[in-house]
């Protein structure tokens, strides 16, 4: 590979890092955040909950297996610039398609490489995630970027999921196919797809951002999946008679996504059978009356402890939020599920009485481990029991 030009990371506070652009050589801005996730690059470059925000990984080599086209959580990358303490110059997977710095120059994003990621880190830890600004444009001073840092808008308060949703509805047949199993992989999605009339559940599944390996799984335990717009009306929604509704994933604040919250607050009137996960869950809370907060730096890895409050059990589990629901904010009728060990943060909601519940985390993973899983077959239980 080519070498790498000198780069600059610039945070609001005014503290700036040296390094080296991987990447494509433009200036940006967004919220800086650190993920801690030992695998999975590909898949956070192409989550749509990370829209807005230059992520900082801290596992300190990326991109040693490059990127592959069936790994992706969406059809294109959604973060504003990667952050890493060494890229990797050779790539060595069977699956690599393209290297990391040329996927990220294709896609006219940033990457800086050789900054001290863990001073970062601590830094974010102690002063809590930040408006930045990356750069390679060596004609911007430090004072420059910081000030385009300072005045860059702030994540709170910032609906992101109108520039993540999808523009129409569509239809979504394709299961789990197991990444080792790639010969014949258009011939087996084919064959989950004649497949399709067989499935026993017709969920409707809201946009707010939502990752691949969500439908995936939904379609694997028996579900039709139709997935609508964020601004989908509750009307809508009933008219095409969905046995369930599912509240996906999304990046930005979610008391600003206010007709999303509006309409799930109509729709908890039909009974119906739901299930929210990550901004889901954060936009069911505020529809059943509670409130949400920002995080100080957020929960972004594969690594956190959740416990299940009905049987005390632990379970590792993938993160990528920086809002959380409110302790103390909820009515007596819905009961907190489970919470982090790590900050007791509120990580799942249950209603006592209606056929609804929420994960904070992401059962799915991708990256991350699968211990949460079971929340797609309990959803697929309740549109059985519904």
């Amino acid at each position: 590979m080519k070498n790498f030009p000198p780069a600059t990371l610039a945070l609001a506070d005014g503290t700036t890092f040296r390094g080296l652009s991987f990447g494509a050589p433009v200036t940006v801005t967004g919220e800086v955040v650190f993920n801690t996730s030992l695998t999975g690059y590909q898949e956070i470059l192409t989550d749509p909950s990370y829209c807005g925000e230059l992520v900082t990984m801290t596992c300190p080599h990326i991109g040693n297996v490059g990127l592959n086209s069936e790994d992706v959580e969406a059809n294109r990358p959604w973060l504003s610039g990667l952050i890493v303490r060494e890229v990797s110059r050779r790539v060595s997977n069977w699956r690599s398609e393209i290297p990391l710095p040329d996927y990220l120059q294709q896609q006219n994003l940033p990457g800086l490489t050789e900054i001290d990621t863990r001073a970062l880190v601590r830094h974010l830890r102690t002063q809590g995630a930040m408006m930045a600004t990356v750069s390679a444009d060596e004609k911007l001073s430090a004072d420059d970027l910081v000030d385009l840092a300072r005045n860059a808008p702030s994540m709170e308060g910032l609906d992101q999921v109108k520039n993540v949703t999808c523009a129409e509805s569509y239809q979504w047949n394709q299961g789990i196919i197991p990444a080792w199993k790639t010969d014949n992989r258009q011939s087996k999605i084919e064959n989950q797809q004649s497949k399709i009339g067989n499935r026993k559940y017709h969920v409707v599944a809201y946009d707010f951002g939502i990752k691949q390996n969500i439908l995936r799984w939904l379609t694997e335990v028996g579900c039709r999946v139709t997935v609508v717009p964020a601004t989908t009306s509750a009307d809508e929604v009933l008219a095409l008679n969905p046995d369930g509704v599912f509240l996906s994933n999304g990046p930005g604040d979610p008391a600003a996504v206010t007709y999303a919250i509006d309409t799930v607050r109509d729709l908890l009137q039909s009974d119906l059978p739901m299930f929210g996960i990550c901004l889901g869950h954060q936009i069911m809370g505020l529809a059943l009356g509670g409130t949400t907060h920002k995080l100080k730096f957020g929960h972004r890895g594969g690594n956190q402890p959740v416990q299940d409050q009905a049987n005390r059990a632990v379970a590792i589990t993938s993160h990528n939020h920086g809002f959380a629901v409110s302790a103390g904010s909820l009515p007596a009728e819905v009961e907190i599920s489970h919470v982090n060990l790590n900050d007791d943060c509120i990580e799942g909601l249950r209603h006592k009485t209606k056929p609804i519940f929420s994960i904070q985390y992401h059962p799915e993973a991708s990256p991350g481990p699968h211990d949460a899983l079971g929340f797609f077959e309990q959803f697929a239980t309740l549109m059985e029991n519904g």
